[in-house]
């Protein structure tokens, strides 16, 4: 498929990603095609490349060369802050949300950018009190609809990471990109968050780096599969897992130490 193609099926494609370290290729010549509403999968063995190619996408680290293209757009030199304004918005693997303040102000901060009030703090607090029914709604779509006055530091595990969501709806996102969405949590925790991902997907599209095969399996519409920094794989979760080569990547071999 060429580049043109590429970029009419998808929201995120990529031409030629490369990333060298000092001499060693983290990421090699990865052409990947993300389409519009579909949940994409990014995973592989450790060492795969997988966290140097998701910096690369969320614009963390600058490719040596390719090409990075969102929504018809070249984002390759681009900056974070630059990017999220267009609606790519990212997820840490670890919770960032405000410890001491509560849910309902986490979300409610996320939510100023609409008003153009952004770090405007002195500002009357009836400018940002219209912003409640909202935060409320959102609280409510992640689960959280009775714990919007608990600072964040006491909720759960599990429960920072659906405030986590709920925060970055707020900022609209079109391409949500998560960082191991689950990493960390009890079964009980994993199965929440999996169903809130497939909740919050209507109308937007996910890109996710994750460990948990057995949610790969649920979420993931198209899997892209990587070792020592290059595609080893991709499509559905069936045509994936029956792979030899991707078989082999994750049992490991003698000569792969």
């Amino acid at each position: 498929m060429d580049n043109q193609s590429q970029e009419a099926s998808g929201i995120l494609t990529t031409h030629g990603l490369t990333k060298d370290f000092k001499g060693f290729t983290a990421v090699k010549d990865i052409n990947l095609t993300v389409r519009k509403g579909t949940i994409h999968a990014i995973i592989g063995p450790n060492g795969a490349g997988k966290t140097t190619f998701f910096n690369l996408l969320t614009k963390f680290l600058t490719p040596t060369s390719g090409q990075i293209i969102y929504d018809g757009h070249d984002i390759t030199r681009r900056k974070p802050a630059d990017i999220a304004q267009q609606g790519l918005i990212r997820s840490f693997q670890i919770s960032a949300v405000f410890p001491h303040l509560s849910a309902r102000d986490n979300v409610r901060i996320a939510l100023q950018r609409k008003l153009g009030v952004s770090y405007h703090f002195w500002r009357p607090t009836r400018i940002l009190d219209q912003l409640n029914e909202r935060a409320q709604a959102l609280l409510e779509q992640v689960g959280l609809k009775e714990f919007g006055g608990i600072a964040a530091v006491e909720l759960p595990y599990g429960q920072k990471r659906a405030l986590e969501i709920a925060t970055t709806i707020a900022l609209e996102p079109r391409l949500m990109l998560l960082d191991e969405p689950t990493q960390g949590m009890s079964a009980e925790d994993v199965g929440t968050v999996t169903d809130l991902i497939q909740k919050v997907l209507e109308g937007r599209t996910i890109v996710m780096v994750e460990h948990n095969l057995n949610v790969v399996s649920t979420l993931a519409d198209t899997i892209t599969v990587l070792n020592r920094g290059e595609v080893l794989a991709e499509g559905n979760y069936e045509t994936v897992s029956k792979n030899p080569a991707v078989m082999e990547a994750y049992m490991g071999t003698t000569d792969e130490q």
